[in-house]
């Protein structure tokens, strides 16, 4: 009998697979870091940094021809924080990292729900945020149209959390969980239209916020609506991308937005089969700091910012919120130096878009090294980045130049594994 139990769950099993198609893969990240001024400037008495930190995941994925189901185990771990013998995970990073299906509702349209990667376009404003070890997700039910060159997605989500110690309750919907800009409420729209060398893309993005009373009682929303614009064009081998955005609203704490503005221009030239040129310029409002509860500044929310304003993350990357804002400049070159391997060596330029309080603007200049080595199954990432502050820069993180070490600089390396456990065929 149980010979015949075994033979007919293989036999759903099969069944099953004959109809659908598994995936079942992993990766496994470690990256080392020596930081002497990543984030922000370090003084001549501190000791550099020194860490290697792992990114392990092991995601499924279930695809039928009616829907699409995604589940992504994460574990960030930095080496040597977890006591030897210890029984349990000290650090609390273990997480569903993604959570997903996906309807197929016929005639272009679908819906996915559950906690999934919001990245569209370069990911200035909504994006994965990959480099980091962690990386984001949001909690969201996302509905979804496609036909040709077009594309519709419309997400929503309504967030809670359980900082009550009995769990959810019947009464009230107070959000506690702050920072981060991490929202109450969002609606996004999304709409996208292809051509043959020309793409534009529109997005509509209003977060609520949840705001306290001076006794700690929820407190109503603060509504920021952000708005704009992706465009890119290649042709040949030139390419252009531009990004234009406006905020306005309410940032948490009911702080009123206005005017704030994000523009960007990126320019690629592909000069040989070997060598790829690039420039760009972008410029960030900031807060002139004129009216008592109101700001000009713009913040570009949950996009990869590490990508835009110098890989050394001294802007919006957790920091730089509401204040002189960004003019930057930047200029870049990628090597293919063989048929696995390149170099990209890119340089900026910072200002503040708003003077800071002494008159000054000037940050500084990055330059940025990162040279990619791909192997038959994994890859290999080494990067340098030195910093070059200007006078402003320790203005803007109350470093006095006189206590600032001589060398501002960063270095790394992260090895990139992306096995392929086991695959069914896709079904017909």
């Amino acid at each position: 009998m149980k010979k015949q139990y075994v033979l007919l769950t293989l036999a759903i099993l099969m069944a099953q697979f004959t109809f659908s198609q598994f995936t079942l893969d992993g990766e496994f990240r470690p990256r080392t870091e020596y930081r002497n001024g990543f984030g922000s400037l370090i003084t001549d008495a501190a000791d550099p940094g020194l860490a290697t930190s792992t990114r392990a995941r092991l995601n499924a994925g279930y695809q039928t021809e009616k829907y699409k189901f995604y589940l992504s185990l994460q574990d960030v771990m930095v080496w040597g924080e977890n006591r030897q013998l210890r029984p349990d995970d000290e650090n609390d990073t273990f997480a569903v990292f993604e959570a997903w299906a996906e309807l197929n509702l016929g005639s272009g349209w679908s819906t996915k729900l559950g906690r999934q990667i919001l990245s569209y376009d370069d990911q200035r404003i909504l994006g994965g945020v990959d480099w980091t070890q962690q990386a984001r997700n949001h909690d969201a039910a996302l509905v979804k149209y496609s036909n040709g060159g077009f594309m519709l997605d419309f997400a929503f989500a309504f967030n809670q959390d359980f900082d009550n110690p009995t769990g959810f309750q019947s009464v009230g919907n107070a959000y506690n969980t702050t920072g981060f800009f991490s929202y109450k409420t969002m609606q996004m729209l999304y709409l996208k239209q292809k051509w043959e060398s020309f793409a534009a893309s529109l997005v509509l993005l209003n977060n609520g916020f949840q705001n306290f009373d001076g006794n700690d009682n929820a407190d109503g929303l603060s509504s920021l609506q952000t708005l704009g614009t992706h465009l890119t064009y290649k042709k040949g081998s030139f390419g252009l991308a531009a990004n234009a955005f406006i905020q306005t609203g309410e940032r948490q704490g009911g702080l009123d937005v206005k005017g704030a503005y994000l523009l960007g221009l990126d320019l690629s030239y592909k000069a040989s089969s070997t060598v790829g040129l690039g420039a760009g310029i972008e410029i960030i409002s900031g807060n002139d700091g004129q009216t008592a509860g109101e700001t000009s500044a713009f913040f570009p929310l949950y996009g990869t910012n590490h990508k835009f304003n110098g890989l050394m993350d001294y802007f919006y990357v957790g920091n730089h919120a509401n204040s002189v804002g960004i003019f930057d400049i930047h200029a870049s070159a990628n090597f293919k130096l063989g048929e696995n391997s390149d170099l990209l060596a890119k340089v900026w330029n910072f200002k503040g878009e708003q003077d800071l309080p002494s008159g000054e603007n000037a940050l500084g200049t990055e330059v940025d090294l990162v040279f990619t080595q791909k192997f038959k199954g994994y890859a290999l990432k080494i990067g340098y980045s030195h910093l070059f502050p200007a006078d402003g820069m320790y203005e803007l993180k109350g470093v006095p130049e006189a206590d600032a070490a001589s060398t501002q600089n960063w270095a790394w390396a992260m090895l990139i594994i992306k096995p392929k456990l086991f695959t069914t065929a896709k079904a017909e």
